[in-house]
């Protein structure tokens, strides 16, 4: 029986009122996807698709919460399962441009993923010059972090583009524990957690010493102090706004070492620069502004990434100093705040906030204080990938917003591409553009001062493109 861990537990606690779902948007090479009259061969996607389902069985279970009294959620096997309702094509409408690849992507967004069905869905979307397709794929956070959803949606990419596809393993759902199971599950489990307690009751010395290697990551989300007034600093409606920045791994590998920084921190730089030059755009001050920023920890061990799945991340708030116009001060800054963030214990979210009291205490925390904005940095693999034998070209992160957090800004490196993602509430930045070309030219700035001339991006025009989002 597979409860829901208490950091997804966490996960649900926003999500009747900001949908909690992950994503990503991809390119594709699609010329071996299209037959001879440019039709997408979709019944051969689904096919290799469903060959892989095994491997994932999150995708063919729902999540089920009993009655009162029975404990809490739990992943249960669907009744029925059909890949036809998870595979689906779209095609972009002409001119088939980024723009038009970005407001499909919130279109797609958009619309809550069905409870009654496996929380997962895969849109193809052909329509891209040089036969290019894009894909978009979400799923709900419960299912996994992004760490875990690159590792979920790798079981489906191969190393190699002809590699041939898996016929579908036989699949039969297994019943729905009875109520009586779930009564006993429930009991067993609140008897285990007596135990628990009890037990740290009587190892004081380290209870005492475990709750004083995590109180200052705790102390840090109650005591962030009060966040400067901006323009972003409203509650998250419906609609967003979507950017890209292309990026080059290795460039950004150069500047993290010419400064002493980490790979992270570099995104954190390009994330204040892009602010900067946002709110200057719109007349507001910067000047010795320091914007706090909050920023998702991943608490797995690195051998265990590649076969990750579920939830399992810390968080930690970083301050961006806005007020300098240097470009290498400021990630001199953000290194120096970082590294002294590391040497703090960050347990798990769950761990943090396993109370309704920490939870209501939080909530009223965010409410006087509240933080806009979202960074995360999530490695990919290294070389190219193929999906159904078309090359994986590009892949960016969607992330989702929740309460007065209206910017989130994401990376995923893969096959030496650092490709990032912005994504912002519609109506508190219906200008992500300034704030997407300011970033790319703090990017280009940093790579400067490394004494680098090479262009960070990868196209000419890669630098950001904002979508008309659903409005």
């Amino acid at each position: 029986m597979e409860r829901l861990t208490a950091e997804e537990l966490i996960i649900l606690w926003p999500d009747e009122i900001w949908p909690q779902e992950i994503g990503a948007l991809a390119v594709l090479d699609g010329s071996k996807l299209l037959d001879p009259d440019g039709r997408f061969r979709i019944e051969a996607v689904r096919e290799a698709i469903e060959g892989r389902l095994h491997l994932v069985p999150r995708f063919r279970q729902l999540l089920y919460a009993p009655r009162r009294g029975l404990g809490g959620p739990l992943w249960v096997d669907a009744p029925a399962f059909d890949v036809a309702d998870h595979v689906r094509v779209a095609p972009l409408p002409v001119p088939g441009d980024e723009a038009a690849l970005l407001l499909a992507a919130e279109q797609l967004r958009r619309p809550r993923l069905d409870r009654s069905r496996p929380l997962w869905g895969m849109w193809f979307l052909p329509g891209l010059s040089e036969d290019r397709i894009g894909l978009f794929v979400k799923m709900h956070h419960t299912i996994a972090d992004g760490i875990a959803g690159v590792a979920t949606i790798g079981a489906f990419l191969d190393a190699v583009p002809d590699t041939p596809a898996e016929p579908g393993r036989p699949w039969t759902p297994a019943p729905w524990p009875t109520p009586r199971d779930l009564f006993a599950d429930n009991l067993r489990r609140h008897g285990d957690q007596l135990g628990r307690a009890l037990s740290r009751l009587a190892q004081p010395v380290t209870t005492l010493r475990q709750a004083r290697s995590g109180w200052p990551a705790v102390r840090e989300l109650f005591a962030t102090g009060r966040t400067p007034g901006t323009s972003l600093d409203r509650v998250v409606g419906p609609d967003r706004n979507l950017a890209l920045i292309r990026g080059n791994l290795d460039l950004v590998k150069e500047i993290a070492h010419g400064y002493d920084a980490t790979v992270n921190d570099v995104l954190l730089a390009v994330t204040a620069g892009g602010l900067r030059g946002l709110l200057r755009s719109r007349g507001e001050p910067t000047e010795d502004a320091r914007v706090p920023i909050i920023v998702p920890i991943s608490l797995r061990p690195a051998e265990q990434r590649g076969e990750a799945r579920g939830n399992l991340i810390g968080q930690t708030v970083v301050q961006l100093p806005l007020g300098m116009s240097d470009p290498g001060r400021r990630l001199q800054q953000i290194t120096t705040e970082t590294a002294k963030q590391k040497a703090t214990s960050h347990p798990s979210l769950g761990t943090e906030l396993r109370s309704r009291i920490a939870r209501r205490a939080l909530r009223k925390v965010m409410g006087r204080h509240p933080v806009n904005l979202t960074s995360a940095n999530v490695p990919g693999p290294p070389m190219p990938l193929y999906l159904a034998g078309a090359r994986l070209l590009e892949v960016f992160p969607v992330f989702p917003l929740v309460a007065n957090v209206s910017l989130g800004v994401g990376a995923l490196s893969y096959a030496g591409r650092f490709d990032i993602m912005a994504v912002a509430d519609a109506d508190a930045c219906p200008d992500l553009d300034v704030f997407a070309r300011s970033a790319h030219n703090e990017l280009q700035a940093l790579a400067r001062g490394v004494n680098t001339d090479r262009d960070l991006t990868t196209s000419p025009n890669g630098q950001s493109r904002r979508s008309a989002g659903s409005r």
